[in-house]
């Protein structure tokens, strides 16, 4: 017993990690465990069921650990960095590529005129989506219908964000965007390849707020955009474009997001332009119960080839950090669209292109 206590003393000692908020000069421990088991119906060419315990998020949020701290430097100064790693709980395994800190892993300056950081990082298009989509980065929800969505991220990144009173403005600039699966465009060479760029403007009012993003990806030689197969971007000239208009309002103790989503991929020979609007509400209910609802329309400009997506959840707080949930999703594809309605997995569950799918999901999250 008093090796063991030794040793968790000298563990502190070296990472002064903590759960409480980090003090000036201090290191911050924290983390999401979330899971469950989903039941998806109609899945390919069988129409058979499956039932998994999907890796990639649960049903809440992608479980992750992290590290993030500051140092005092004076006259306002901090040093501040961010390392956090996500992970399957299912199994075990590092995601992102089996990146050690494949979520986030910056260091930088933050001061009164804002934050200034390289390394990995969440593009903008992933901030201005946060307040407005009251689902999130769930299993069931928009990364089933464009996976980029929750994995906006880039690598070799500057990245830049600063707050003025209401007012919020933010970029990054990546000199190669993902050296990794499933991108594999990690540029940083004299030909300017796989760049990648992204700007925000949001204003948030004390009941409302409004965001406009605009995220750029360009292609490379061997790359690929995310959510897209390998192979469909042989050139360096290749863009993926989304551009972003999300809000949200609270009344009383209820929230009501919506937003729209234009992407234009111009990749060869699969070019893509598509327009994803959703609209959601988050209502607590008595006690530790809250309900959320969300409606997806994905419209393609390929005849045919759009989707629909209704998804309810139902939360019930255990304790401030704990949570048990119930996730119901539908997706309708129209007749060349092959949309799942989860995003749970790498391996496809989708349905044959006309098909519909349900899926049912119960779990648990448990943050620290």
């Amino acid at each position: 017993m008093k090796t063991s206590l030794t040793l968790a003393a000298l563990l502190g000692a070296l990472t002064g990690a903590h759960a409480q908020a980090p003090t000036p000069g201090g290191v911050q421990l924290y983390g999401v465990l979330d899971t469950g088991v989903e039941h998806l119906s109609n899945v390919g060419a069988s129409g058979a069921s499956v039932t998994r315990m999907p890796s990639l998020s649960g049903g809440q949020l992608p479980s992750r650990w992290g590290l993030r701290g500051n140092e005092e430097l004076g006259g306002g100064l901090k040093a501040v960095f961010t390392l956090e790693s996500g992970f399957g709980v299912d199994n075990g395994t590092a995601l992102q590529g089996g990146r050690a800190f494949g979520r986030q892993a910056f260091v930088g300056l933050s001061a009164p005129w804002g934050t200034l950081t390289l390394g990995r990082h969440w593009t903008m298009s992933f901030h201005s989506m946060l307040d407005a989509d009251v689902v999130g980065p769930a299993v069931f929800g928009s990364a089933a219908l464009d996976p980029y969505l929750p994995n906006a991220r880039t690598d070799n990144a500057i990245a830049y964000r600063g707050s003025f009173g209401a007012l919020t403005v933010g970029a990054t600039y990546s000199l190669g965007r993902d050296a990794l699966a499933p991108a594999n465009c990690a540029g940083e060479n004299t030909a300017r390849e796989c760049r990648a760029w992204s700007a925000m403007v949001k204003y948030d009012a004390p009941r409302w707020g409004v965001a406009l993003a605009h995220d750029l990806q360009k292609g490379g030689a061997a790359g690929n955009f995310f959510g897209q197969p390998p192979g469909t971007l042989p050139a360096a000239g290749n863009q993926d474009r989304r551009t972003l208009l999300t809000g949200y309002a609270r009344l009383g103790s209820a929230k009501i997001g919506a937003g729209w989503i234009q992407r234009r991929l111009r990749a060869s020979p699969t070019p893509l332009s598509t327009d994803l609007v959703f609209v959601g509400a988050n209502v607590p209910l008595s006690g530790a119960w809250s309900v959320d609802a969300q409606v997806l329309q994905l419209r393609d400009e390929r005849p045919d080839a759009n989707a629909r997506m209704l998804v309810l959840r139902g939360n019930y707080a255990l304790s401030r950090r704990t949570s048990a949930y119930a996730l119901l999703g539908r997706v309708s594809n129209d007749r060349l669209a092959a949309y799942s309605i989860s995003a749970g997995e790498l391996a496809s569950a989708a349905p044959l292109a006309g098909r519909g799918q349900t899926g049912f999901m119960l779990g648990m999250r448990h943050s620290f």
